[in-house]
């Protein structure tokens, strides 16, 4: 019988961990739907950008307050959970407070824990109070529909319990040992809890063991559960963040990638020797389709930005098209990237393979009108705090409008025409260019 609760706890962490690792499965899966790119270069400034912009939230803390507050809720979550490791421990082996061998070392952790879960709490508290007492706008866009705001909120009432949870557990431990009960070793310093642990004063040593054995299943319980609601939140990029800024654009923001293929081909137009009508070199491969339709179109990079996205609007209030009042928000060119590619992935699991379901990802999630209310600022990517590039995945959808449909706005046709014509978007021939000064 004594063994029940190490059995429990280990069926427990194995279902949980389990579960996380098939949905994770998942993602991998998906993002390597698209095509693979050559990450090799530039492994120096990728790594400095790993530990300046993932680690160190420089891109955070642009907009002070909420950048301060998200430093102390991400450094102290994950710290406090380094806990976990002795929870583990103490779980499978029916041992409690295994590291408390450490001494003043374990004293100054479990008070560091316990400050830092306080900061926590409050600092949680306050993003819940701008998200809805406040209600910044960029929080209630169109795009936020029902589940993205629920989401936001409910990571943050997960956090929110698990903090007190923790407090709790600590303070009816605390005062077990002071009553010197069995089993739980005189350990650790409580600076906050020591201020709850009153409360129990008048409690049984058998109603506290009730009350911290409850809340240490739960704590650990609701660990596993949140560790696995990550694969259906924006919060995934607790996890993705690091490997999306590792993969982030390190040439300059202005540069676009040029086609291989279209390369070639005005090469072969300037070549004076070269024959127009010659058929292609047997064995070449077809040309490729130009510019993306769908998820599979786009780049791994871009499909792994779309499941990275925080979906926390610093792109979207940073355009000038939304500013402006068009339909354009990046935000949600890479919610309806990541949603189609969920689409696409469920799809994949149902039929062994991905079979035709009559959809695409331009035309039934992102509209023409919003791709081509980019101004390609480059605005949305500066804004990023993880290095997401919404900016790529519209110009790859405009490429395909252009080169495979021909489906480019009239404005745009006609400049181009003048372009070819004229050297110059204007319809007016070169020799008149500087009659605009007999006019001044």
């Amino acid at each position: 019988m004594q063994y029940i609760p190490n059995i429990l706890f280990l069926i427990a962490l194995v279902v949980g961990v389990g579960f996380f690792t098939m949905n994770i499965r998942k993602v991998i899966r998906n993002i390597k739907l698209g095509h693979g790119v050559d990450t090799s270069d530039h492994k120096a400034e990728r790594w400095g950008n790993v530990f300046r912009i993932a680690l160190g939230q420089s891109k955070m803390v642009v907009r002070p307050i909420p950048g301060l507050l998200h430093i102390v809720v991400y450094v102290g979550f994950i710290i406090i959970n380094i806990e976990v490791m002795e929870i583990v421990i103490d779980g499978i082996f029916g041992t409690h407070r295994i590291f408390s061998f450490l001494g003043p070392v374990y004293d100054f952790l479990i008070a560091s824990f316990e400050i830092l879960a306080l900061l926590v709490l409050v600092g949680v508290i306050l993003f819940w109070t701008r998200r809805n007492v406040q209600k910044l706008k960029r929080f209630w866009a169109r795009e936020m529909t029902e589940w993205p705001k629920n989401d936001g909120n409910f990571i943050l009432y997960f956090e929110m319990i698990l903090m007190v949870l923790f407090l709790t557990m600590n303070a009816a431990d605390l005062q077990l040992q002071q009553m010197g009960a069995a089993h739980y070793t005189q350990a650790g310093s409580f600076p906050v809890s020591s201020f709850i642990a009153p409360l129990f004063e008048n409690f049984s040593e058998a109603t506290l063991i009730i009350i911290e054995r409850t809340a240490w299943w739960l704590h650990i319980l609701g660990i596993l559960i949140f560790l696995n609601y990550l694969y259906w939140s924006k919060h995934l990029h607790i996890m993705l963040a690091f490997p999306n800024v590792y993969f982030g654009k390190v040439v300059p923001k202005g540069k676009f990638k040029n086609l291989e293929a279209v390369t070639n081909e005005v090469k072969l137009m300037m070549d004076p020797n070269a024959d127009p009508f010659a058929a292609p070199a047997e064995g070449a491969e077809a040309p490729a389709k130009f510019g993306a339709s769908d998820v599979m179109d786009l780049n791994q990079i871009q499909l792994l930005n779309a499941y990275t996205c925080t979906e926390c609007g610093r792109c979207t209030s940073e355009c000038p098209a939304n500013i402006t009042g068009k339909k354009l928000s990046p935000r949600k060119i890479m919610m309806d990237t990541r949603d189609r590619l969920e689409e696409v992935g469920k799809n994949i699991t149902k039929n062994g393979e991905f079979k035709p379901d009559g959809k695409q990802l331009l035309g039934d999630y992102i509209l023409h009108e919003e791709l081509w209310a980019c101004t390609t600022c480059n605005a949305c990517v500066e804004a990023c705090p993880v290095s997401i590039d919404p900016l790529s995945i519209i110009m790859d959808m405009r490429q395909y409008l252009v080169m495979e449909q021909s489906a480019a706005p009239m404005e745009l046709n006609g400049a181009m025409t003048n372009i070819e014509n004229n050297g110059a978007p204007w319809p007016y021939n070169q020799m008149d260019r500087l009659n605009w000064k007999n006019e001044a």
